[in-house]
């Protein structure tokens, strides 16, 4: 094994190998699967100096440990926590110098639920349909870190790169989802439609990679049948027969036959990977601009 690698000293509770996911194969029943905080993704290679789609670790909550073979700049951003290398404090949100056979430690979370770890080269594990994504809903890509696993390194790319501000949108104390209607909306009644705008919901515990599941009021169907699977797309809330909606994240699966009665773009989706359980959710209808 090169000396441009890692070993895993500490997992955490869910530490994946994660970069910009591996779109345009829905039609092979393959999710995207990538980072689920994205900016966060590529501000970490950034300050390391890796091109943006390099593959970096994306933590759960408790964070994970690392011990490097060769000296390497890492930088960790996302949910902050507390980091260290041999023990000693180093900073979060900024290029970190870490010398051969040091253990740089990602704490736990202070708030949010995921970190991202980027080291100089970004992680060269075999990619996978052009991704290096761990893919938890299909098992493609690397499997979740374990304790004692050696993983490699790529070539250094360029000098760290420099940030005068990292951009951290602090603690997520209420997610707003804006939503487009459809397409299966009509199989919603207009009370289950007006819930959906203006009920109290709230993060579940059972959210994961593959979907931010919900807690709160039952949304009414005016429709009592079932639709034949169809495609999914990322950002899709679909109803399942609870009544709670449930957001489709990027490990969704590709198909499904529970009525999606709303999509929230892409753009929106980066702060349901740092919101707790427990979180309060508002659903926002296109066209509508808030309180």
């Amino acid at each position: 094994m090169t000396d441009r690698a890692f070993s895993v000293v500490r997992a955490g509770a869910l530490t994946t190998v994660q970069d910009l996911g591996r779109p345009g194969h829905a039609h092979l029943g393959v999710p995207r699967a990538g980072a689920l905080d994205e900016p966060a993704h590529r501000l970490a290679n950034r300050l390391v100096g890796n091109p943006e789609g390099a593959a970096t670790l994306e933590t759960t909550l408790t964070g994970c440990a690392l011990r490097v073979r060769s000296a390497t700049t890492v930088a960790v951003t996302g949910a902050p926590c507390p980091v260290t290398v041999d023990g000693a404090p180093a900073p979060w949100g900024a290029p970190v110098h870490v010398p051969a056979g040091a253990v740089l430690d990602a704490g736990p979370a202070t708030h949010g639920l995921r970190s991202y770890l980027a080291l100089g080269g970004g992680i060269d594990t075999e990619p996978v349909l052009g991704s290096r994504a761990a893919d938890l809903l299909s098992g493609l890509g690397s499997d979740p870190l374990t304790d004692g696993a050696v993983l490699p390194l790529g070539p250094v790319h360029g000098p760290a790169g420099a940030a005068d501000a990292v951009p951290h949108p602090g603690p997520v104390a209420e997610l707003v989802l804006p939503f487009l209607p459809g397409p299966r909306d009509d199989w919603f009644s207009d009370h289950g439609l007006r819930t959906l705008a203006t009920g109290r919901f709230r993060v579940s515990p059972a959210s994961n990679r593959i979907g931010l599941r919900t807690e709160g009021p039952p949304l009414e169907r005016a429709l009592s049948g079932e639709l034949p699977s169809e495609g999914m797309p990322l950002g899709a809330l679909q109803v399942p027969p609870n009544g709670l909606p449930v957001l489709f994240l990027h490990d969704h699966p590709t198909t499904g036959g529970y009525p999606v009665i709303g999509v929230v773009p892409e753009r929106h989706l980066a702060p349901a990977a740092q919101a707790v359980p427990g979180t309060p959710v508002r659903f926002l209808p296109a066209g509508r601009t808030g309180r």
